[in-house]
């Protein structure tokens, strides 16, 4: 794959005609780098969030060997992975799922939120007795872009019973919850942990391991976020207050948080209708959070930094297929004589954007590179600088 050192380098040399997407492999080693230093538990990765193999190579070589698969696809991937642990943290699999991923693959780890599955996989793996079990609460959202409660996880006196009845059928037990995606408060932890707590004081069965899962949030915009050590702190001192095994294992499984910087989304503007820009990417393509959940990435124009405008008018969106939907309302700020022929990055475009785009229309081919700068924002330079602003002065 072709190396530029941005993405001004890039569409100055080739002008492409795709959109295409800029791997950052450095952001994501350098993330998982910090999670595995500072997270006090096990970290594996969202496999989903994206798979592009510049960017788990680069979790890989950073240190990263867990990893939480929600499909077969996603486990058959991951399976080329060497010495990789495999979580199958789908609350909902089909049998044959859940047959290859024991039979074919070794995946001992399921996730489950019903008895119905529970007697499933009893059943698909022959009643095995080296099960790792985790049984998923619903917990309640707080503060979160993209609420996950609603769809997956148990509750009150069911959970209590579906907790006893796993820890009958496997080697280990353990309990798992999602808070959400881009969750904006470490609270929303405090209050999952609490409810994990009741459930397990209530079932009175040992606990092998707590599983917190993903929700930490990414940096998309020049506003500092909540350091990950809050969200870390509170974690680790609600854990050790917990009724569990002696040995009890700590996991997350991050995605947004560790992929996020390491991509960016570059397109290309073919047509301007007063403040509204018509790209060759969009809701159908990497642009799907923008859309649908109304994001607004980091965006800049490329241009010679001697050519360019200050970034203050505001922009909508429309992506390059004939659906109306097919919008990005932003606003997105760029100068003011953007226009045909100009190109666009759109920076942190790491998780999600590649996993959910499609082909409507005959889109969704994209160009790839590797570019050698650093993300348009970066929430582990915020670590770094947080972390020696903390330090003590040394005694002259």
């Amino acid at each position: 794959m072709e190396r530029y050192q941005d993405a001004l380098s890039y569409v100055t040399a080739v002008a492409p005609n795709r959109a295409t997407f800029g791997a950052r492999p450095h952001a994501a080693a350098k993330a998982a780098r910090y999670f595995l230093d500072h997270f006090p538990g096990e970290v594996a990765y969202a496999y989903k969030a994206n798979s592009s193999v510049f960017l788990i190579g680069a979790l890989y070589g950073a240190g990263i060997r867990q990893f939480d698969v929600a499909s077969i696809p996603e486990l058959e991937d991951a399976a080329t992975i060497p010495d990789a642990t495999l979580h199958y943290m789908h609350p909902v699999k089909s049998r044959e799922a859940i047959r290859r991923a024991y039979h074919e693959f070794g995946v001992k780890c399921f996730a489950l939120d019903t008895e119905t599955e529970l007697e499933k996989i009893r059943e698909e793996t022959g009643n095995a007795d080296d099960l790792q079990l985790f049984v998923r609460l619903s917990v309640p959202a707080m503060e979160t872009m993209i609420p996950l409660e609603r769809k997956f996880g148990i509750g009150g006196d069911d959970a209590v019973a579906l907790l006893s009845k796993a820890r009958q059928a496997c080697d280990e037990l353990g309990i798992a919850f999602h808070v959400g995606s881009q969750t904006a408060t470490p609270e929303a932890y405090v209050a999952a942990l609490k409810v994990a707590r009741a459930a397990i004081v209530k079932a009175g069965v040992v606990i092998d391991c707590i599983d917190v899962g993903g929700g930490f949030p990414a940096r998309y915009g020049p506003e500092p976020t909540i350091p990950l050590t809050k969200y870390f702190s509170v974690i680790e001192e609600r854990f050790e207050d917990m009724p569990v095994s002696y040995d009890c294992r700590l996991i997350c499984e991050p995605g947004r948080a560790l992929v996020a910087e390491a991509e960016s989304l570059i397109v290309r503007v073919d047509a301007r209708r007063g403040n509204e820009l018509f790209i060759n990417d969009g809701a159908y393509g990497g642009l799907f959070d923008a859309t649908h959940l109304e994001f607004a990435f980091p965006v800049r124009l490329l241009r010679p930094e001697s050519e360019l405008k200050p970034a203050e008018t505001p922009f909508a969106l429309w992506g390059p297929t004939c659906d109306s939907i097919d919008h990005m309302p932003g606003p997105f700020l760029l100068p003011d004589d953007v226009r045909e022929g100009d190109y666009l990055e759109f920076g942190n475009m790491g998780a999600y954007a590649r996993a959910i785009a499609g082909q409507f229309n005959g889109y969704g081919k994209y160009n790839e590179i590797i570019l050698e700068d650093e993300p348009m924002y970066s929430m582990f330079d915020q670590q770094e600088v947080a972390a020696r602003a903390s330090e003590p002065t040394p005694a002259e």
